[in-house]
């Protein structure tokens, strides 16, 4: 259990988080640009730190959020910081980096990790960000970048109640279910579980074309017969809108990305114990997509690489 705690430093903030309030934001990619849009549109105050694509940062400034400077400025600066970022590295560079958030945090300022971060790093960094008057909630996502513009994403929140309380108006910004998971770190370990079952069904349904491919059975004869059947679900269909419909930005998620969080679901059962046989696997059909130079291209196109592998052509 973490050693994280409500504290006096949080009383100010505990009023709940309110439009009136400034918020910070880091990570301006696929989900980050519909999440900060919704945050302004809420009516919000944003200081937002540029991505490497002008494009986002030029919309919200059009909508009246604030070009942040640097991320040290965002902790002295604003009440809440939200983090939409790849990874744990860059989390931990953003929070607890020499020039960070938490360098020159003003007292009672609430960071909201929507990263899928190793729950290990997360609950450091609550401890770290406790010890200098600050307060870490994690709060993983669920769905597209489609649902992150609507503001009708999931959300997993791992926080103490007062805390969850307090920044479920702000989260409600970008979401349209919101799970609270227990204390921090739960909820980026239910992301990992979400997305094992998520990514382990996206190596299914590629090698199982692959099979169909070699048997003789189209895509689209396949499609037909699983769609509307007990198997279909709505990964499935954005997985296939690519495969049969050939829409490449049905699921704007990278096989690099899958890659970095399938081995963060590995390491989390080793360090509990448990044999991953099938996380194992899963891991190693994304890990050779991004051994390959593919690791750009998104979840639905691992069908290229195991087609590919296997001789086929799609």
């Amino acid at each position: 259990m973490s050693c994280y705690r409500a504290g006096d430093h949080r009383e100010d903030f505990m009023t709940t988080t309110r439009p009136s309030q400034t918020i910070g934001f880091i990570g301006l990619g696929y989900m980050g640009h519909g999440m900060a849009k919704n945050i302004v549109e809420a009516g919000y105050g944003l200081h937002a730190l540029a991505h490497t694509r002008r494009e986002a940062i030029d919309d919200l400034v059009a909508r009246g959020a604030v070009e942040a400077s640097s991320i040290r400025s965002l902790g002295r600066d604003c009440d809440v910081v939200v983090l939409c970022l790849p990874g744990s590295e860059q989390v931990e560079a953003a929070v607890a980096g020499p020039d960070g958030l938490l360098s020159e945090a003003r007292t009672g300022l609430v960071i909201i990790d929507a990263s899928t971060s190793d729950p290990v790093s997360t609950r450091r960094l609550a401890d770290l960000a406790t010890a200098k008057g600050a307060t870490l909630v994690d709060a993983p996502l669920g769905r597209t970048p489609k649902e992150a513009w609507e503001g009708t994403l999931d959300s997993m929140v791992g926080a103490e109640d007062d805390v969850f309380e307090a920044v479920r108006p702000l989260i409600e910004t970008w979401s349209g279910r919101i799970i609270r998971t227990g204390e921090p770190g739960s909820g980026h370990t239910m992301k990992l579980l979400n997305n094992f079952l998520s990514l382990g069904y996206g190596a299914l349904y590629a090698e199982a074309l692959a099979v169909a491919a070699k048997a003789g059975i189209e895509a689209s004869t396949f499609h037909g017969v699983i769609t509307g059947g007990r198997m279909d679900c709505g990964f499935y269909q954005t997985f296939m809108q690519y495969v049969v419909g050939g829409d490449r930005d049905a699921h704007k998620f990278t096989l690099r990305n899958a890659h970095k969080d399938t081995r963060y679901l590995v390491s989390m059962a080793n360090n509990a114990g448990i044999a991953s046989h099938i996380a194992s696997a899963v891991l190693n059909s994304y890990a050779t997509a991004d051994a390959m130079g593919r690791g750009g291209d998104f979840v639905p196109m691992l069908t290229d690489v195991v087609a590919e592998l296997n001789g086929l052509k799609r």
